[in-house]
């Protein structure tokens, strides 16, 4: 670093001018590489309309339009219903999420024309000098030119362990970060030349991949359609081989058992309720980068909090300065001094120059060091000169600089952690301690002597004041973290400070476990061994950048769904690793490029509504994924009864339409956004065919053996319609009990849910314009009274199933 005032501003490059920057753009050389937080709106339309079942369900519809009439065609126009709706839902919160993106969008600082500006990633064109500070990241490759202690992290790149220490003329490549001092690149490549275009493309991408739910739902789907194909075939082949009626009539009946085994709106409601979710979470001012994380954090069992940013607001209060003599007694003879003490002389006011000093050559401070500058503004270290810098570090947990004082003595200072700069057994080590018991935070003013650039510049250092922060408590973290403990969520604390002070402020917030903090360099390395003392401790102090991201592997090696919160690009590593990351909205570039979700309004007590919209999700698509398979097992099943009897199906399609609208289409759609929370299970696929498996299977045998009777009972004209009216109504009263099972616990409007298809169903029964529109008349009293008790049979039955798989449930936990 070249020599000058600490207070001053060392000379620098001026960057680009603005003649040169509009030549560029218009030649092209900008990063036009487009960042989305959402999927165009063409692929939008495309993945709710082009899908395989949309292509059936439409064959099906065109071949019903050929035969007629429009009443058994019904089934399309609530296709396409569907689709709008799902394309209404995702455009909604592709407005939503792109809102919030430019918010919580990076704006990089280049020079131009000597100026510092901030401007969008996409605006950098080639050449541009491009600042870099903590915790940003390389958004274009380029070329060092300027570094001051400029360290980089290019393990998401590279693989690479440690920070790399560049210099000018030394290359970055888009996608590494800063994790300490700072400096200036010039751009060399930009747009799609980029090293890393598709990591910083796919960092903040809208995405429904890697959810259980909707794998789940994938491969729900692709068991139907092995199901299908056989079923249809023999289905189509019965239909024109048996019975008397003309080749229409077997084309509708046809048509008719094979639309129902197609659970055309399962996809569209997982799809809306994952879109009505990202609406309401920002509302909430949350940014969902990944869709599944919403999924995803309602699925966690551990919770990893960084302290700083999380529990405690970014900003501190220095409250005292308690110098040291100097040989590692106590206090010194100027005792506890406060803050505002120390111009007139003596060790109180030499340790305040001191810190002036420190703070007016950090370009760009850390909370800690901003709190300090405060304090002690640069100007009050008047003569002194900087010959050098060594940025903090979250690894070192320390920072320092080089000065010529007033009176031309050379000096070496270091600020940082107590217990790092000091051997262990120093008495200042106690008075430490005993802030740190009170949930303060302290740090070390201390003189080396050694120079700035020896590795070895912490050993043996005189200590000359103790720096004494107060941490600002978020006033909601208690409630959040009451929440988790209610819930059944483990909360680690996981800081890069000491732990005692770390457990003291944890301790204030009432979180259990806080009074036995772990001093994470007595970690053991062995992975296994590392999880046992995880799991049984919750708070843990000094961890390094490295061991968070150790810490949440470990915790994932015990099965455990691990969430990592933080702000600073200590925590960028670990964020990455852990099931789902969230970053603060204040956090570093590089900390919200690699969350799934960003906090924008900073607020910690956000991530309980998270985690109440993931379990409503996640519950209610469990609840009307058991409605549809519901009917896929009874359609399958009917098509193979009828195949193996040789009768005519039993419905027409306007019958399942009905009966589909009344008792899944309809109510699934309240349930998919209704108010759930029940806590997330694993195992989407077995939870939800552990009971739609037999409870199909009760409907189509029930349905059937109705059917069966009135054919045995009715013959002559009009026979068939009324063989297919009773089976109708069998199958509309289990299919409601089906509904009434799933709708449990009642609340007001899911019983007036049930009711209100009770009433749609009796008026099409009493209406008849409905009958004749619906083809459904019942014929004389006694084959409706015995279809209405095997239903009620059938009943009876539905609930013995789901006793047995409740307890089931209890019983796995």
């Amino acid at each position: 670093m070249a020599e000058g005032d600490v207070a001053g501003v060392a000379a620098r490059l001026p960057g680009l001018s603005s003649a040169e920057v509009a030549r560029r753009t218009a030649a092209g050389q900008v990063n036009d590489v487009p960042v989305r937080s959402s999927r165009p709106v063409t692929e939008i339309v495309r993945a709710n309309v082009l899908t395989r079942f949309n292509a059936i369900i439409g064959g099906l519809f065109l071949v019903i339009l050929v035969v007629g009439p429009v009443q058994d065609g019904l089934f399309g126009f609530v296709i396409v219903a569907n689709t709008a709706i799902g394309v209404f839902q995702e455009l909604r919160a592709k407005r939503t999420l792109d809102s919030l993106a430019v918010v919580g969008e990076a704006r990089p600082e280049v020079r131009r024309d000597g100026r510092t500006v901030g401007i969008p990633t996409s605006g950098i064109v080639l050449g541009d000098l491009v600042e870099l500070g903590p915790g940003d990241k390389v958004v274009v490759d380029g070329e060092v030119a300027e570094a001051d202690g400029l360290e980089v992290d290019e393990s998401l790149l590279t693989g690479e362990a440690d920070p790399v220490l560049k210099h000018p003329g030394d290359p970055v490549m888009s996608g590494s970060f800063v994790v300490a001092g700072g400096g200036a690149f010039t751009a060399t490549k930009v747009g799609r030349d980029a090293y890393a275009t598709q990591l910083a493309a796919e960092a903040s991408r809208f995405t429904l991949v890697d959810s259980e739910l909707r794998g789940g739902i994938s491969r729900i789907l692709k068991y139907i359609t092995w199901a299908m194909v056989p079923t249809a075939a023999g289905l189509v082949v019965s239909q024109f081989t048996v019975g008397s009626h003309d080749a229409r009539e077997a084309v509708r009946r046809t048509v008719g058992g094979i639309v129902p085994m197609v659970p055309e709106g399962l996809v569209l409601l997982t799809s809306v309720a994952f879109a009505v979710g990202v609406v309401r979470l920002g509302r909430r001012q949350c940014l969902v980068q990944e869709l599944p994380a919403i999924e995803g954090l309602a699925r966690v069992d551990v919770v990893c909090l960084d302290k700083t940013g999380t529990l405690t607001e970014g900003g501190m209060d220095v409250t005292e300065l308690r110098t040291l003599d100097g040989t590692g007694g106590g206090a010194g003879a100027d005792g506890s001094e406060g803050v505002n003490s120390g111009a007139d002389g003596g060790r109180a006011g030499y340790a305040a120059r001191a810190l002036a000093a420190l703070g007016g050559c950090d370009p760009r401070p850390n909370a800690s060091m901003r709190a300090i500058v405060d304090a002690y503004p640069p100007a009050g270290a008047a003569g002194w000169r900087g010959r050098g810098v060594l940025p903090f570090s979250s690894a070192r947990k320390y920072s320092g600089a080089a000065f010529t004082e007033p009176d031309g003595t050379d000096s070496t200072w270091l600020l940082g952690a107590p217990d790092v700069l000091l051997p262990s057994g120093h008495p200042a080590l106690g008075e430490a301690d005993r802030l740190n018991d009170e949930g303060l935070r302290v740090l070390l003013l201390a003189r080396a002597g050694r120079a700035l650039d020896d590795p070895e510049v912490a050993r043996d250092v005189a200590p000359v004041a103790l720096v004494v922060l107060e941490q600002r408590l978020r006033q909601d973290a208690g409630d959040t973290l009451r929440y988790f403990a209610e819930q059944g969520v483990h909360v680690k604390v996981i800081s890069g400070d000491n732990a005692v002070s770390v457990g003291a402020v944890a301790a204030k917030l009432g979180l259990p476990g806080a009074q036995a903090p772990v001093d994470a360099r007595r970690l053991p390395a062995e992975r296994q061994a590392m999880a046992g003392v995880l799991d049984e401790g919750t708070v843990f102090g000094r961890v390094t950048p490295r061991q968070k991201r150790d810490l949440v592997g470990a915790l994932q090696s015990r099965g455990h769904n691990v969430a990592m919160t933080g702000d600073g690009v200590n925590d960028v590593l670990a964020l990455k690793d852990a099931d789902i990351g969230v970053s603060m909205g204040s956090g570093s570039e590089a900390t919200r490029a690699v969350a799934q979700i960003v906090l924008l309004d900073n607020s910690f007590a956000t991530l309980p509504s998270v985690v109440a919209e993931g379990r409503r999700v996640i519950g209610n698509i469990t609840r009307v994924a058991t409605l549809f398979l519901t009917k896929t097992v009874y359609s399958v099943l009917l098509a193979v009864l009828v195949v193996c009897w040789q009768v005519p199906y039993p419905f027409l399609p306007r019958h399942l339409t009905l009966l589909s609208t009344l008792t899944i289409g309809v109510p699934a759609f309240f349930l998919a956004l209704a108010p759930n929370t029940e806590r997330a299970r694993p195992d989407f696929v077995r939870r939800v065919m552990r009971y739609a498996a037999p409870a199909g299977t009760v409907c189509g045998v029930a349905s059937f053996a109705a059917y069966l009777l009135a054919r045995h009972h009715y013959t002559g004209d009009g026979a068939l319609d009324a063989e297919t009216s009773a089976a109708t109504l069998t199958l509309f009263l289990l299919e409601l009990w089906v509904l009434a099972i799933i709708a449990r616990p009642y609340t007001w409007w899911r019983i007036l849910l049930v009711l209100g298809m009770v009433l749609g169903f009796a008026l099409v029964l009493a209406v008849p314009w409905l009958q004749d529109f619906f083809a459904l008349k019942l014929v004389g009293d006694e084959v409706p009274w015995a279809s209405a008790g095997i239903a009620a049979a059938g009943a009876v039955l539905l609930e013995l199933i789901w006793a047995r798989v409740r307890r089931r449930e209890r019983a796995e936990g």
